[in-house]
């Protein structure tokens, strides 16, 4: 199982970085769309001399995530190169990882949809104003109260997380106290915000 929850992540950090890396939105765009392309050929063609493709060829695609459902995480990082930043679309991408490797630890959830997204609306934010912050509350007031299972806690501490960041005013360090309590916490009720 390591071996594809690695690759789905490395697809991931790989896409950010193009982001990160963009100088030029039209030239980041290009880049992102040839990963997109890449990823939906997965699933009717042999993967390209790319190790991370051939990763996910390798590990994620037999266990039942597609090329397509990968694809959709690049779409959420193609909306920061917009000029009008559509902060669902960006966090749809985080959905489409979450679920991603939900079907690898073959666990749903209805809830992870949203979990994804603020996992990503957290991640982004430092390279966007403030905009993404309304559409990250509505998140979270939306996974209140809501418990996951046990095999889904260490993917949704990312949102735990995210909603411990969208809370403070300021960035905080990791590694601080503060968010190994939350991690814990939410190991042990599974809940990303408080109950209702």
């Amino acid at each position: 199982m390591r071996p594809a929850v690695e690759a789905v992540l490395r697809l991931d950090a790989t896409l950010a970085e193009v982001v990160a890396d963009t100088t030029e939105p039209a030239v980041g765009a290009i880049r992102l769309a040839w990963w997109r392309e890449a990823l939906e050929r997965l699933d009717t063609a042999p993967a390209p001399a790319e190790p991370r493709l051939a990763a996910i060829a390798d590990h994620v695609l037999p266990r039942g995530v597609t090329g397509a459902m990968l694809s959709e995480i690049e779409d959420g990082y193609a909306a920061l190169l917009d000029q009008q930043l559509d902060p669902d679309r960006v966090g749809q991408g985080g959905s489409a990882l979450f679920n991603a490797i939900a079907t690898l630890l073959r666990a749903d959830d209805p809830y992870l949809a949203p979990a994804g997204a603020l996992a990503m609306l957290a991640r982004v934010r430092g390279l966007t104003p403030e905009e993404v912050k309304p559409t990250a509350l509505a998140k979270m007031r939306e996974l209140k109260g809501h418990r996951f299972a046990r095999a889904l806690r260490p993917l949704t501490n990312l949102a735990r997380l995210a909603a411990r960041d969208f809370l403070r005013n300021e960035p905080e360090p990791e590694a601080t106290p503060g968010r190994a309590f939350a991690m814990l916490s939410h190991r042990l009720s599974g809940k990303v915000t408080g109950a209702n």
